[in-house]
């Protein structure tokens, strides 16, 4: 009921404020004043879904102190400032890249991950829906620990994508229906750090396969309007897909998928919108880190991503209405003698700062903040909505 609550308020300060983008499609810009689809008035026979996703959270061993009081652990700092914009989404998702084995396990950080549950909690308020299992790091705890992992996620009410604890489940998909419109979610991970995942548990974790994904694409979709595939995949710290990803994802797109989210690379990789059938399909091959330690202004830059979808009832057709995101910055910072962590909007706190309203950052850090901005708009380039796109490849 909060969340409902809160993204009404947040809903109808965008509509009260209006909301200018531009467009893009095959380099031709747009634009226009508009209003985010999602929260337009409902029509008898057209609904609207917006989902939102950020990129790869790490949970280094700095970050695990920052919430630590004693025994207790709360990570909401994190995300206090950006979660607005991951509440505009009916739907949201992140891949978190550590298990939760528990702290009989010890907790630690790279190069063998273990996380305290309280960073699920996190999730939980911070309005995400959907939890990345399948990436690199699922396995650092073993068997147990991954299967600890998903118990913690399902405990608090969010979804793992792309684990599983029974054979029965292997390969099912998440699949969210909200006003009418069911999205089917889908996620893979290259490798598992070539720890093995045992034979009798050959079911617990997907791994990337052509077929098996071309296969799981088919079965899903005449079960739903939306197929999103979140691929954990590409060389790191590379600001470019190989040409073997971008051969993946047209297949993937041509054989029904609407959307591929991108993660592992650790930094922001291109996006692209594809014309499948002369309709608009989108894959980021890399959608960058959300919150970490790790070093670098590339490394700590992310984005939250946001798909406005439109489905006409009486014909069924689910369409790609519109795409954008907000460029973010992760970053520690001192309070009471304590290190913390947070995401911030970049834009808001730019102007947060020359407003004299920001606590942390001052003037002498709109430069880097500036920087990595610019990175960030020159990497994925404009957003993208239909109204006027040009029909071509």
């Amino acid at each position: 009921m909060l969340r409902k609550i809160l993204k009404l308020f947040f809903a109808l300060v965008l509509v009260a404020g209006g909301w200018t983008a531009y467009s893009w499609y095959g380099g031709t810009l747009f634009g226009p004043e508009a209003v985010p689809v999602a929260y337009q008035p409902q029509t008898e026979n057209i609904q609207h879904l917006t989902i939102t996703a950020a990129g790869d959270c790490l949970m280094h061993n700095t970050q695990i102190w920052a919430g630590q009081e004693g025994d207790i652990f709360n990570f909401d700092h994190f995300f206090q400032d950006i979660a607005p914009y991951l509440l505009e989404g009916q739907i949201t998702s992140t891949c978190f890249e550590a298990p939760m084995a528990g702290a009989q396990a010890v907790y630690t950080g790279y190069p063998l991950f273990n996380s305290p549950d309280a960073m699920a909690d996190t999730f939980k308020n911070a309005g995400f829906d959907i939890v990345v299992t399948a990436h690199n790091h699922i396995m650092d705890r073993g068997v147990k620990g991954a299967l600890r992992t998903m118990e913690v996620l399902e405990s608090r009410g969010l979804d793992a994508l792309g684990t599983y604890s029974a054979a029965e489940d292997g390969r099912k998909p998440v699949i969210k229906e909200v006003s009418g419109i069911k999205a089917g979610y889908l996620g893979y991970t290259y490798s598992t750090n070539g720890i093995p995942v045992p034979d009798d548990y050959e079911y617990m974790v997907n791994f990337i396969d052509r077929d098996k994904i071309v296969a799981d694409i088919k079965d899903l979709r005449p079960q739903v309007d939306i197929v999103i595939l979140v691929l954990h995949w590409g060389v790191e710290y590379t600001p470019l897909p190989t040409p073997e990803q971008k051969e993946m994802a047209r297949l993937f797109l041509e054989s029904g998928a609407d959307v591929i989210l991108g993660s592992h690379p650790h930094v922001i990789q291109t996006m692209e919108v594809v014309n499948i059938n002369d309709e608009p399909k989108f894959v980021i091959y890399g959608m960058g880190n959300f919150i970490s330690h790790q070093n670098g202004q590339e490394r700590n830059s992310g984005i939250v991503l946001k798909i406005d979808f439109s489905k006409d009832l009486s014909t069924d057709l689910t369409q790609i209405e519109k795409i954008d995101y907000t460029p973010t910055f992760s970053h520690h910072y001192k309070a009471n003698g304590k290190t913390r962590f947070r995401v911030v909007a970049i834009e808001d706190t730019i102007q947060r700062i020359r407003d004299g309203q920001e606590t942390v950052f001052t003037s002498q850090d709109i430069p880097l903040l500036q920087a990595v901005l610019d990175d960030t708009r020159k990497r994925l380039g404009p957003s993208w909505q239909r109204s006027g796109m040009a029909r071509n490849e």
